[in-house]
C-alpha cells in the first residue's frame, strides 16, 4: 500500500536510501575481507623473509636458482643437515614438514656432479635412506600416491631393499592391492626370514587374502547355486 500511495520521486528517494545502506554494509564486509587478506600476505611475507634469513645464515641459495658447482662435501654437508632437520621434525610427529625438508635433501642430491664410484655408491645409499623415511612420512599423512612413488623411488635404487620391499607392501595394504602387497612381502622375506616386522605384516596380508577368497566363493555359491 505504501508502494501505490508514493509518488515518484518518493519511491526514488527510498531505493536509494536502501542502496546507500546495502553499500555500507558490502563497504564494511569488503574491508573486512581486504585486511584478512593483507594480514595473510604480511604473514607469509614474514615467513617467506625468515626461511631466506636462515638460509642466508647456512651458506644456502634457493633450490630452484642454486646451480653452484659446490664440492662433494659441501653439498652431502646440505644434504644430511636437511635429513637432520627432517629427521628431527618427524620425531616429533611434524610429518608434512618432514616430507618437505626430506624432498628439499633430494634435490639437492640431484646436484652432485663428476662422481667418483665410492661418491656415486654414497650418493645412491643417502637417496634411498630419503626415499625410505619420505614414504614412511606419506604413510603418516595418508598420502598413499605420494608414499607409493617414494617406494618405487628407493626400489629404483635397489630392488632388492628389504626395508624398501617392506615399505611398499605396506603401502599396498593400505591401498588394499593385498596381492601386490604379498608378492612384496614375500620378496622380502626371502632375503630377511627371520624379520618380525615383515612377518607381521605376511601374516595380516594373508588374513585379507583369506576374506577376499572367501568373500568370492559366497558370490559365485549365491550366483549359481
Amino acid at each position: 500500500e505504501e508502494c501505490d500511495d508514493a509518488d515518484l520521486a518518493a519511491m526514488e528517494a527510498k531505493l536509494a536510501d536502501v542502496l546507500a545502506k546495502s553499500n555500507d554494509m558490502c563497504a564494511a564486509y569488503y574491508e573486512a575481507v581486504k585486511k584478512e587478506a593483507a594480514e595473510k600476505e604480511a604473514e607469509m611475507k614474514a615467513e617467506e623473509e625468515k626461511a631466506k634469513a636462515e638460509r642466508d645464515a647456512a651458506g644456502e641459495e634457493d633450490d630452484d636458482h642454486d646451480t653452484r658447482k659446490l664440492p662433494f662435501s659441501r653439498r652431502m654437508e646440505i644434504v644430511q643437515k636437511n635429513k637432520a632437520e627432517a629427521n628431527e621434525l618427524f620425531s616429533h610427529k611434524n610429518y608434512r614438514h618432514a616430507a618437505a625438508r626430506y624432498v628439499k635433501a633430494l634435490s639437492h642430491c640431484a646436484k652432485f656432479f663428476d662422481l667418483t664410484p665410492d661418491q656415486d655408491e654414497e650418493v645412491k645409499a643417502v637417496k634411498l635412506s630419503l626415499n625410505l623415511n619420505l614414504a614412511l612420512a606419506y604413510v603418516k599423512l595418508e598420502n598413499f600416491p605420494n608414499a607409493l612413488r617414494a617406494a618405487n623411488e628407493a626400489l629404483a635404487i635397489d630392488e632388492n631393499s628389504t626395508k624398501a620391499l617392506f615399505r611398499r607392501s605396506s603401502i599396498y595394504y593400505e591401498q588394499k592391492k593385498f596381492d601386490e602387497a604379498k608378492k612384496d612381502i614375500t620378496k622380502a622375506l626371502k632375503a630377511a626370514p627371520e624379520d618380525t616386522a615383515c612377518k607381521k605384516l605376511s601374516a595380516r596380508i594373508d588374513q585379507q587374502l583369506k576374506r577376499q577368497k572367501d568373500k568370492q566363493k559366497k558370490m559365485a555359491k549365491k550366483m549359481f547355486g
